[in-house]
């Protein structure tokens, strides 16, 4: 055999040799025929939804790499539906803990818990998909919407999600993300990105959640220390519905009119976003006060870079304890940025005033707030954060 046979057949053993497609339809058995075509799939595979609605009473999962959920699309007549709203159990929608995994153009509605949840499953795509609530807000609805956690290589993009009872998004204890050109509405956190490092959440449509992108960083977890987070040219319009989280959730506490709010996190810029009718704040930087015993912990916002953003009218009904007098003070209106004080290296470009709530320690509480002008900045050059930057065959599967 010739180097060059022999290099053709390594090269095609690196593919699958047999990959096939798995066409369900809806209707009668289709929990059973969906769920057997999951199992029995092999690397390389897709199962395809044909277009219809897919009445189930139990979550389906998904534990095999290299295999593609694919739909005939998210919306309209021609929408391809998981329809849960008579499921029985009360887990995810559909569970993901395979890795090269690709889920696009299908809708999941009505999940009892989370919508879709990807765990340990890395290279993993999210494309046009729609995850909703149809009720509409509602503490019973499930926490998540597109809930990929503990992962590498995160790919969410194109997608819509509404009624998630603490976020519509949320990327969680990951590295290297992209949460691209989707629409988020009537969450409680539109999008969330937590304990995660490297990411990018770009062009981004949202509206009408209690907070439009919170990037949170939490104690006690088994991945500590997010940061290196872009936020940019994304629209953050109209967050100003009620918290309806269940109580005990930590979104629970995320004010009405929330726009992007940064909490405990290290090197998050804020750029070329439109902040638009968000009735508490704009951009919001606040330190974590709850107690904790997690060492590896810092609990104020660190690095934080805030610039071309464009305004609009916002902060003329603050949703805490003595906000509407604060607005008042401030001339009726908050200014766009808002801090409780207790960050570490904040860097303004934007001409707009920052307000600072003046606290001094973590717990303090707000009684003993000095709201004032925040005139002392950083405003010096900030190094650019590294373009995340996906394995070229995550791309390749969307081709």
């Amino acid at each position: 055999m010739t180097r060059i046979a022999l290099a053709a057949i390594l090269l095609a053993s690196a593919a699958p040799l047999w990959a096939e497609d798995h066409t369900i339809a809806a209707g009668e058995g289709a929990q059973e025929r969906l769920q057997e075509a999951l199992i029995l799939a092999e690397p390389g595979d897709t199962i395809i939804l044909e277009a219809g609605r897919f009445a189930l009473t139990d979550g389906l999962s998904l534990d095999v790499d290299g295999v593609t959920i694919r739909g005939a699309g998210m919306e309209g007549e021609s929408a391809s539906i998981l329809d849960f709203t008579g499921q029985q159990g009360s887990g995810e929608g559909l569970l993901v803990t395979s890795d090269d995994v690709t889920l696009r153009d299908f809708a999941v509605e009505n999940a009892r818990g989370d919508g879709i949840k990807s765990k340990g499953a890395d290279n993993i795509i999210y494309h046009a998909l729609r995850v909703e609530w149809t009720a509409g807000p509602k503490a019973t609805n499930g926490a998540y919407g597109i809930y990929p956690v503990e992962s590498s290589n995160v790919l969410v993009q194109e997608s819509y999600v509404r009624g998630a009872s603490d976020a519509g998004i949320y990327v969680g204890q990951s590295e290297n993300i992209i949460v691209r050109r989707n629409r988020v509405v009537e969450n409680v956190a539109g999008i969330e990105i937590e304990n995660s490092n490297h990411a990018e959440v770009t062009e981004n449509l949202t509206t009408r959640n209690t907070g439009g992108i919170l990037v949170f960083d939490l104690p006690g977890l088994p991945r500590v220390g997010g940061g290196d987070v872009l936020v940019a040219r994304n629209a953050v319009i109209d967050n100003n519905t009620d918290n309806f989280a269940p109580e005990g959730n930590i979104v629970a506490s995320v004010p009405a009119g929330t726009g992007i709010m940064i909490m405990a996190n290290k090197g998050v810029q804020v750029l070329e976003n439109a902040l638009v009718n968000n009735d508490t704040s704009h951009v919001m930087l606040i330190a974590y006060t709850q107690t904790y015993t997690d060492e590896r912990y810092q609990p104020r916002p660190v690095d934080v870079f805030v610039a071309d953003n464009v305004y609009g009218s916002g902060g003329m009904k603050p949703d805490f304890a003595g906000g509407e007098m604060l607005a008042a003070a401030f001339g009726g209106a908050l200014p766009p940025v808002l801090t409780d004080g207790l960050h570490e290296t904040l860097t303004i470009e934007d001409t707009s005033a920052v307000a600072t709530l003046g606290l001094t320690r973590v717990g303090q509480p707000l009684t003993e707030a000095s709201p004032a002008m925040l005139e002392e900045r950083d405003a010096g050059a900030f190094a650019e954060l590294a373009p995340v930057i996906l394995p070229e065959s995550m791309e390749a599967r969307l081709r």
